[in-house]
């Protein structure tokens, strides 16, 4: 969406652009951060852009160049269809990150916002500058932030994603099954095949099989580089 087809309300989101951005690259020759500004509305627009447009930090991109800028910041009173929709299409421009401001939200709409790809959330009314230009710089440095509250949903989610629907299959957030991090940990620890086996109540062709499907599935030139992989993620 560029910011003059945004005003004319093809999704009732607004483009703001104030200066052009700086050819294809994501920031200016000054090390300033390309933003794009996604609006509702008029009146939210000017308010974000008249925030942003007074520090050095920050150049806002021009039309042309609003896909190309190093963060998008969408600005709505809720989270609902056309923010969704914006949300969506901003995901899946790889040269962007996307950040929300948002007047009310709620707590269904966390789930929504993860499955959108956003990176921060502020909400509108603590948006003062410092706290929209500390935001910007987060996203570009790909960090995220949450409030609070939203922070503790999160945890809360995912706890729930693991009780409810990774435990019971067996599976985990990592890129490693809960069976094959053990059986992995124990290679680690110098088991062979046949002590994987009596350790973990499996044959020995299971853990066979299990081993070599985890390194097909993950380009794992053998056993010890398995470990090493498991290592360095984390995962054991």
């Amino acid at each position: 969406m560029t910011n003059r087809a945004a005003e004319h309300g093809q999704n009732g989101s607004t483009a703001a652009s104030e200066h052009p951005a700086a050819g294809s690259v994501k920031k200016t020759p000054g090390g300033r951060i390309s933003v794009a500004v996604y609006a509702e509305d008029l009146i939210l627009q000017t308010g974000i852009v008249h925030q942003l447009r007074l520090r050095p930090e920050i150049e806002l991109a021009a039309e042309s160049e609003a896909d190309r800028a190093q963060v998008s910041l969408v600005v709505v009173d809720m989270v609902n269809e056309p923010a969704v929709q914006l949300l969506h299409r901003l995901q899946r421009n790889t040269s962007t990150r996307t950040g929300l401001v948002v007047g009310f939200f709620e707590s269904g709409a966390l789930q929504t916002l993860i499955e959108c790809g956003v990176a921060a959330v502020l909400r509108r009314g603590e948006a003062d500058q410092d706290r929209l230009v500390h935001l910007v710089q987060a996203i570009a440095n790909g960090e995220g932030v949450l409030p609070g509250d939203l922070l503790g949903k999160l945890l809360d989610h995912v706890s729930s994603l693991h009780r409810t629907v990774l435990d019971p299959r067996g599976l985990s957030l990592s890129t490693l099954t809960a069976r094959e991090a053990e059986m992995i940990k124990l290679v680690s620890e110098g088991f062979g095949t046949a002590e994987i086996a009596q350790k973990t109540s499996y044959s020995e062709r299971t853990v066979k099989n299990v081993l070599h499907e985890m390194a097909t599935r993950l380009e794992l030139r053998n056993r010890a580089h398995a470990v090493g992989y498991a290592m360095r993620h984390g995962l054991i």
